[in-house]
């Protein structure tokens, strides 16, 4: 048998199943739940204006390419839980330091994968456009950032993924309620069947809007634009 430390004593999870419903029923966890998905989709949708935002300056401009491009990869290799004490100590324990990680995580990823994105479209096919007298924001618009959509979609959903992470792990260490914070008090009262309920929520949610929000759409683009069939 495991200590029950390391993992309930607990033939076929009843235990674990047991808090879970418990949980949703009484509110606790559908509170915990809805405050992480307001996190991540305040913090998602904000990372995803400044990303593309920063990532078009970035394809547009080289010396912003030469000077905030190398700094926006430089910034991507650090974790994003290393930027928690700084967040902190400027926005305080609470919803703003937790928002700010999941800015900065999905931001930069955004960044690198929109700039490359827009590095790949073929210059002919921008050269064919301007001597149709396509310029300017028709031309970013009809052209360029139509033709990246493909990689853009698939940044995001990346990008995505690192947010969930972060928001999990800003609340575990910002102590401002959600998901994460209820993992530290199951680990702080060694609640190891909280602990479990709450890791499958965290899978079961992560699996759902990946699968069957980012994939369907991926999946939409790409026979939209010819590049998959439908099956």
């Amino acid at each position: 048998m495991w200590p029950p430390l390391i993992i309930p004593n607990d033939p076929g999870g009843v235990t674990v199943i047991k808090t879970l419903v418990n949980g949703l029923i009484s509110g606790q966890l559908l509170e915990a739940t809805g405050s992480s998905l307001i996190r991540l989709f305040i913090g998602f949708v904000v990372a995803v204006i400044i990303g593309l935002v920063l990532g078009f300056l970035i394809y547009k401009y080289k010396i912003i390419d030469d000077t905030l491009g190398f700094f926006v990869t430089s910034l991507q290799a650090i974790p994003n839980i290393v930027w928690m004490p700084l967040a902190i100590l400027w926005f305080g324990l609470g919803v703003g330091s937790v928002i700010f990680i999941v800015i900065l995580g999905a931001a930069l990823s955004i960044t690198i994968t929109s700039s490359t994105a827009f590095k790949s479209v073929p210059p002919l096919l921008i050269r064919v456009a301007s001597t149709m007298g396509s310029s300017g924001f028709h031309l970013f618009r009809t052209v360029i950032f139509k033709s990246t959509i493909p990689q853009q979609i698939a940044g995001l959903r990346l990008a995505w993924a690192l947010a969930w992470r972060a928001v999990l792990a800003g609340e575990l260490l910002g102590g401002s309620g959600g998901l994460g914070t209820l993992l530290d008090l199951g680990r702080s009262i060694q609640a190891m069947d909280l602990i479990f309920s709450i890791m499958i929520i965290i899978g079961v949610i992560g699996s759902f809007i990946d699968n069957f929000i980012f994939v369907r759409i991926e999946r939409y683009v790409l026979r939209k634009w010819g590049i998959q069939t439908t099956h």
